[in-house]
């Protein structure tokens, strides 16, 4: 087996691939000198820098394995690397205490003015009133994003004792009582905290997540830290709350464009800046570089990977049933995730009729790789979806009926939330994904990207032109519509698919009409 390296990782990740495989390390190759070489290599790892296109992987006769030394993918061809059945790998949890000090570092120096009163000292100026600090002690730090950097930073906090809020739908209450965190929305996590802190992922749903609307609702003695993906943050609506005295201050060590060093938020005082060091520690580069080595080294030898980014080959036997229900499960893990309200503690998915006769592993990882998408750094698949579900507190049932009463199969998604309950239930006929259950209503929605509007109402006359005369005078267009109730003028659901997202305003007026229960917005 040859392995090669085109990028620094430490010496013990090395010594790991070298008692198992012929090790290269080649660094800084260009992309036409990788492409010559890889042909003749069982296994890549790479960091940020290489890109490991869909030509490498073309060019890649021997590889079975694509490690990334870090946790973003960005920089390889995940969907060529599936195609051709090479695993792809990182390590999304090695470097979690090294990002979780940092953050606190950011905070401890946001506090204290501590690199400002340093760059004044070094310059020949003693002064000691314009860096008044404030103590953590007391104070209420809101963690946007509880996965394993920010459960961490909770963990670290309470030894301040702080009070400590937290923002994820994603995790269980009981999990989040285990580490000292009250859970609350994001907006009375935003009105409520001293410090903010996010752990998030770059999604499109986490974009600009903290923009001009969110920044508004802050204390003005608020601290605003980000050790997690440049791009969560407005970057000019906070300079602009920074210099209006709406935002006390803030750390950043990460940001849209990097490396960076033209960031608007450079102009600011107010601002503390690392280049992403929250990774950068002796002890994290040598735990990624084990974890990526060990992993490398299991798919050589014909084991399965803890962290693999996309899932492993699906039998052709297994496929024939379940191919075009893999992407079902996705698809209704996704919807229940935007359905559902308050914490998630279970998830319950079944199986009737033809499709839970065979192995489901591929559609428990599918349905929770729709629900969880968006949340964590980590890809779930068939070899991780458990752990990660497990890591959150979630308990996943499976249960099967060898019949199925309307259709040849059919799968139900069903999460136990603080706020109730939320199932869904879908089918695959003609090729075609049919959403054909929410809740207590039965329909047959056909499946096709884009934007739906659920609003739960009373069934009554004139209530469905009412909703389209919002809708077009909002210039949305509605594709077509499903209705649902349980009795003529009793509860009913009503789903319009629109060929582009409603506004804002726009939904709460459909909110206010007389009879209308709940509207929400899905994107699918």
């Amino acid at each position: 087996m040859k392995i090669l390296v085109t990028e620094p990782i430490s010496e013990e990740g090395v010594g790991v691939l070298s008692k198992s495989a012929q090790v290269d390390v080649k660094l800084g190759l260009k992309h036409g000198e990788l492409l010559k070489k890889i042909g003749q290599y069982d296994a890549l790892i790479v960091r940020s820098e290489t890109k490991v296109t869909s030509e490498v992987i073309e060019a890649g006769h021997k590889l079975q394995v694509v490690a990334r030394a870090g946790i973003g993918v960005d920089n390889i061809d995940v969907e060529a690397a599936t195609h051709k059945g090479i695993v792809v790998v990182n390590a999304p949890v090695s470097n979690t205490v090294s990002a979780a000090e940092h953050t606190v570092a950011m905070m401890l120096s946001l506090a204290r003015h501590i690199p400002q009163a340093h760059t004044c000292l070094k310059g020949g100026t003693w002064t000691r009133s314009c860096f008044m600090g404030v103590e953590l002690r007391n104070k209420t730090l809101g963690i946007v994003g509880l996965g394993n950097v920010g459960s961490e930073v909770a963990r670290r906090v309470q030894g301040f004792k702080m009070r400590v809020v937290g923002y994820d739908p994603f995790i269980s209450p009981e999990y989040v009582r285990n580490i000292g965190v009250e859970m609350v929305s994001l907006e009375e996590l935003l009105k409520d905290s001293d410090f903010i802190t996010l752990h998030l992922p770059l999604k499109s749903s986490t974009k600009g997540l903290i923009g001009a609307k969110e920044l508004m609702m802050v204390k003005p003695c608020v601290r605003i830290v980000n050790c997690a993906r440049g791009g969560l943050i407005d970057e000019e609506e906070l300079l602009k709350a920074l210099d209006d005295g709406r935002v006390a201050g803030a750390a950043m060590d990460v940001f849209i464009h990097e490396p960076c060093t033209d960031s608007v938020l450079l102009q600011s005082d107010k601002v503390i800046v690392t280049p992403h060091l929250g990774a950068s520690t002796i002890e994290a580069q040598a735990n990624v570089a084990v974890d990526i080595a060990e992993q490398v080294v299991a798919v050589l030898e014909g084991n399965p990977a803890r962290y693999a980014v996309n899932a492993p080959l699906v039998p052709p036997e297994v496929f024939a049933m379940q191919g075009p229900f893999i992407k079902a499960t996705l698809v209704l893990g996704r919807l229940v995730s935007q359905l559902v309200d308050g914490q998630m503690s279970s998830i319950d998915i079944g199986y009737e009729g033809d499709v839970g006769n065979q192995d489901t592993s591929a559609l428990k990882a599918a349905t929770l790789g729709g629900i969880l998408e968006g949340t964590t750094e980590e890809r779930v698949n068939l070899v991780n979806a458990g752990v990660i579900a497990q890591r959150r507190g979630l308990r996943v049932i499976e249960y099967r009926t060898p019949t199925c009463e309307n259709y040849s199969s059919l799968v139900s998604v069903g999460v136990t939330a603080s706020e109730g309950n939320t199932t869904v239930a879908g089918t695959v006929m003609r090729g075609e994904i049919h959403i054909v259950r929410i809740n207590e209503y039965w329909l047959d929605l056909v499946h096709t990207p884009g934007y739906f509007l659920f609003i739960d109402h009373r069934d009554r006359p004139g209530l469905i032109g009412a909703v389209g005369m919002i809708t077009g005078k909002g210039d949305v267009n509605i594709s077509f519509m499903q209705l649902s109730r349980l009795e003529p003028r009793g509860r009913a659901l009503m789903v319009l698919a629109l060929d582009e997202p409603l506004k804002e305003e726009q939904r709460q007026e459909i909110l206010a009409l007389s009879d209308v229960h709940a509207v929400r917005m899905v994107q699918l």
